[in-house]
């Protein structure tokens, strides 16, 4: 079978780091044919990375790779000599790539350039799989999904850790019914971001391009919270400060209650203040015949595991990743492309990306309103632009 053509848009930190990587695991089914970044030197970087991983990839992930990803054998490449590995192209402008023999592309480009990212291609008919945050606004998410289904495209988005081993077998315990009634969870994200990580990126800490540190440091974790408690909020009443960055515009800080209709309340506390490093990622439910609590650098390892007779779990021994963006990309990008070929939903549609985005804007509304709101909502990041926190 053919392996589907693809682009990476964007070749910052996450596209070379993560995006290459899973291009390069997944080569048995993707030809990655073009790299593009408005700065050349960045996509050039990028095409010769790609080669370099190619031949680290090549005959399969290391071993805690594989049990990081539980990598399924069909998602793993044959050997260099069964296919041809050619450098991606490299580009600066997205709009050569519109009307190119291509059938998807990745975007990893600022947050505040998704939107109209992914719009151009589903325009241009290509199937999209885009970062985290989806985009900055309600209403931008809902044309996205939208302008999906109108060109019966896949939208797919990077909520990699739901593919963690430890967050699959949370998964397989809340829908066996082991926990019982689910009453509470709380995620915590206490990490530290300095003034250098600023620096590096002028979009950073902007409310047109990026939100605070609930937005970037705090989605993933605010979607496994939403993805284990039911999805459907109701409410939320949420406070946010900016305690320690006065050169940003956002917050970086910020604690929520959230009611779900179903009952449960998710609690969220986000910091970026935590001296001097990070501390701690955590996920913790709470139910009527079970505990759990998941941390890890990047939410990949089991710290406890409570059900009736049942004390412990073999993923607690889990290695950590190299980075906090652990190594879900590989079979996200998988699992994308077998919906292509099969034409289903992926695993992580828009729809299902728009609910922890969704959350962020309503804790943003409500920190601006110093009041609980009521779901839905309706709100942009650009709506917090001149508030003072």
């Amino acid at each position: 079978m053919a392996r589907l053509r693809a682009a990476l848009i964007g070749c910052g930190r996450i596209g070379i780091k993560k995006h290459l990587e899973a291009f390069a695991v997944n080569s048995d089914k993707i030809e990655l044919v073009a790299v593009c970044d408005i700065v050349k030197e960045r996509a050039e970087k990028a095409a010769e990375e790609y080669k370099k991983r190619c031949g680290l990839y090549v005959v399969g992930c290391t071993e805690d790779q594989a049990v990081m990803n539980n990598v399924l054998k069909s998602a793993q490449p044959t050997t260099n000599n069964q296919r041809r590995i050619s450098k991606p192209q490299v580009i600066t402008d997205y709009s050569e790539l519109l009307d190119k023999d291509i059938d998807f592309v990745t975007i990893a480009t600022e947050s505040g350039n998704h939107y109209k990212n992914t719009i151009d291609f589903l325009s241009a008919g290509k199937h999209v799989l885009v970062e985290k945050p989806m985009a900055l606004s309600t209403r931008h998410m809902n044309e996205m999904i939208s302008l999906a289904k109108e060109k019966e495209l896949k939208l797919g988005v990077c909520f990699q850790n739901r593919f963690n081993p430890p967050i699959q077998e949370l998964r397989k315990a809340i829908d066996s019914g082991a926990f019982g009634r689910i009453f509470n969870a709380t995620a915590r994200i206490l990490w530290n971001r300095n003034e250098d990580y600023y620096k590096q990126a002028s979009w950073r800490g902007t409310w047109a391009m990026d939100g605070g540190t609930l937005m970037n440091q705090c989605s993933h974790n605010i979607d496994l919270l939403q993805w284990v408690l039911g999805g459907e909020v109701e409410e939320i009443y949420a406070v946010t400060k900016n305690y320690n960055h006065k050169y940003i515009e956002t917050e970086d800080f910020g604690v929520a209650i959230i009611k779900f209709k179903n009952g449960s309340v998710g609690i969220i506390e986000g910091t970026a203040n935590v001296y001097p490093k990070n501390l701690e990622e955590t996920l913790s439910v709470f139910g009527e015949r079970g505990t759990v609590v998941i941390g890890g650098l990047a939410v990949n390892r089991i710290q406890t595991w409570l059900f009736d007779g049942v004390d412990g779990h073999p993923f607690m021994k889990l290695p950590d990743p190299e980075t906090v963006y652990g190594y879900g990309h590989v079979t996200l990008f998988a699992d994308f492309v077998d919906a292509i070929i099969e034409n289903r939903d992926p695993y992580i549609t828009g729809e299902e990306g728009r609910k922890a985005v969704e959350i962020i804007l309503g804790i943003y509304k409500s920190a601006k309103e110093k009041q609980p709101v009521k779901f839905p909502i309706d709100f942009s990041t650009e709506d917090m632009m001149g508030i003072e926190l």
